[in-house]
């Protein structure tokens, strides 16, 4: 369902994370140039073009696992239209955050979980994760969603995030919300594509 979500169509946001080294470590990498990020894919997780081309114009690359029990685990990444000044990274965050539950968690309770200042590859950036509550007799349907949007500054500023949700609970939910927060971790800053 949310796969189908991603690739029709919806009003989604930013997010990025703190960079370099972690469990993820020799793992592959996706390089999205047009984020100007690039991320570990850990054991288990797909990744193809193909979906990468398929995907709405908010996002430009998207990694994916399916677990037992209905969990699954989702990271996508994109770039805004604009820089984000460093002072305002909260406040975009935490709206993005609560916009992308809205949108990814419909109908479902969303509490902001933490917000934290961090960076990556040195650069400034802001970290939000929310908690999404399970639908009234769907354990299945609990999530979390974490979202980083990180800004170069100077000449070329530009804004870019990535986005980590997961849903499900039991050690399968457990293992693919590990991984999430360790693709996040990883996200480094890289040239972003000319426009």
């Amino acid at each position: 369902m949310v796969l189908a979500l991603l690739l029709v169509g919806g009003a989604v946001w930013w997010q990025l994370a703190a960079a370099g080294g972690g469990v993820l470590d020799g793992r592959p990498r996706v390089h999205d140039t047009a984020a100007g990020l690039s991320y570990a894919r850990p054991e288990g997780w797909t990744h193809s073009a193909a979906e990468d081309r398929g995907l709405i114009s908010a996002f430009s690359s998207t990694i994916t696992k399916r677990g037992p029990e209905a969990t699954f685990g989702v990271i996508l990444t994109g770039s805004s239209t604009s820089p984000i000044p460093s002072y305002a990274l909260q406040q975009q965050a935490e709206y993005a955050a609560r916009s992308n539950a809205e949108f990814f968690y419909p109908d479902q309770a969303a509490t902001i979980e933490s917000s934290r200042p961090t960076t990556v590859s040195g650069h400034p950036a802001h970290q939000v994760t929310v908690r999404v509550q399970a639908e009234e007799g769907r354990v299945s349907s609990a999530g979390r969603l974490t979202i980083t949007i990180v800004t170069t500054e100077g000449a070329g500023a530009r804004s870019a995030f990535i986005l980590g949700l997961t849903s499900g609970t039991g050690p399968s939910g457990t293992a693919i919300t590990r991984d999430v927060d360790a693709v996040v971790q990883s996200a480094a800053v890289e040239a972003a594509a000319p426009k």
